[in-house]
């Protein structure tokens, strides 16, 4: 099934939603992406990011002249409008909503393979240990259609708790108040106590840490082993008229995501300052959680943020069968003509991460099956 075409009054129909549902515009940084690009003459292909350690293989992959330098978005909203309005060509997204893009827009996205596995937590304010606590409180996600806003349902609903938006939350009913909040808004927030608790990528749970304002209560991983959070998205367009630039991508994000298991410390000292605008600590911390952590899983090594870039058609099809029981303040209506039997093949185009793979030294060089083939494990108790 082809996406539905997607009209410029849908486009912007579209890119409004976005705006409404994840926070600020980011108007700011779409005026950055826009000037770099007639800097440019629009010849040298552009990179989208949130300062999350996440983007990590995209932001140190080592990238030839046609690419110009990252440009850096304060909010996931921002970065899905400059990706639709082609601000910017290649981007780090969230896996939901790159499934809502294509699906409930009908942009041409196509993803290539995962940035990362794991990598992101619930950080709760001090004094919080359990999660009945959490009850009549408001928890901050980084946007609706986001694996954190999915899973930290599952969880709230398996310990007897009942997500709710645009609705005030009360103890009493057992209701928690979801709001969308851009990750950079998330620690300050916290330490205030304007919210309870916040579920996002690192650096920013290692940065509360760092910071005394909250404390991990549960690492994602713990809840969804290796699950995927951001995956790397382009246009179908640059897969058609510039296959070699796309393969020349993801050789290049392959191969940083073996250098970054080589030696994570390093990684941290070229992300900071650089690329992310966090304390060298925290993005140090968030790189390298140590495995004495407590958890409920131990042999999921939950606390440790993976590099690995095959995109499992298993998770895609879990994924997109989970995005029918969340809850989100959105247009739900794709979601009825979304088959998860079928969204892994018109969503994801594999052929260029199976090539970097073999010459990267095939899926044992990432601890992969060589099946390429895995069972989801999920338990969001």
């Amino acid at each position: 099934m082809r996406p539905p075409s997607i009209s410029r009054r849908g486009l912007l129909c579209g890119c409004a939603g976005l705006v409404a549902a994840g926070g600020l515009a980011g108007l700011a940084d779409l005026g950055v992406a826009a000037a770099d690009r007639r800097g440019i003459g629009g010849d040298r292909l552009r990179i989208g990011y949130l300062p999350i350690t996440d983007a990590a293989p995209l932001l140190i992959a080592e990238r030839g002249p046609e690419f110009a330098q990252p440009v850096l978005f304060r909010s996931w909203s921002a970065l899905a409008e400059a990706f639709l309005t082609r601000q910017v060509d290649i981007v780090h997204l969230l896996m939901p909503m790159a499934i809502q893009l294509r699906f409930g827009l009908g942009a041409p996205a196509r993803i290539l393979g995962w940035n990362h596995t794991n990598g992101s937590a619930l950080t709760v304010a001090p004094g919080i240990t359990e999660p009945g606590e959490l009850a009549g409180t408001q928890v901050a996600i980084p946007f609706w259609w986001s694996i954190h806003n999915i899973v930290i349902q599952q969880w709230l609903r398996a310990n007897g708790l009942r997500p709710v938006i645009r609705s005030s939350a009360s103890r009493s009913a057992g209701t928690v108040e979801l709001i969308v909040m851009s990750p950079s808004d998330m620690i300050p927030a916290l330490a205030n106590g304007s919210i309870s608790a916040f579920t996002v990528a690192d650096p920013f749970n290692a940065g509360a840490e760092l910071r005394g304002v909250g404390h991990i209560h549960r690492f994602l991983g713990d809840l969804w082993r290796d699950h995927a959070c951001c995956a790397l998205v382009v246009h179908q367009d640059l897969l058609d008229s510039r296959p070699a630039v796309a393969q020349a991508v993801v050789d290049a994000v392959v191969a940083a995501q073996l250098r970054i298991g080589a030696d994570r410390p390093a990684a941290a000292k070229q992300l900071a300052g650089r690329y992310l605008p966090q304390p060298l600590p925290a993005i140090t911390k968030a790189l390298t959680y140590s495995d004495r952590i407590p958890v409920r899983h131990p042999g999921w090594h939950p606390q440790r943020i993976g590099f690995q870039p095959f995109p499992f058609p298993s998770f895609t099809a879990a994924l997109a069968t989970a995005m029918h029981d969340t809850v989100v303040d959105g247009d739900t209506r794709f979601l009825s003509r979304l088959d998860p039997a079928s969204a892994h093949g018109e969503l994801v185009d594999d052929r260029f991460v199976r090539s970097a793979l073999d010459r990267a030294g095939g899926p044992a060089a990432f601890g992969l099956p060589p099946g390429l083939t895995r069972i989801e494990e999920i338990d969001p108790s």
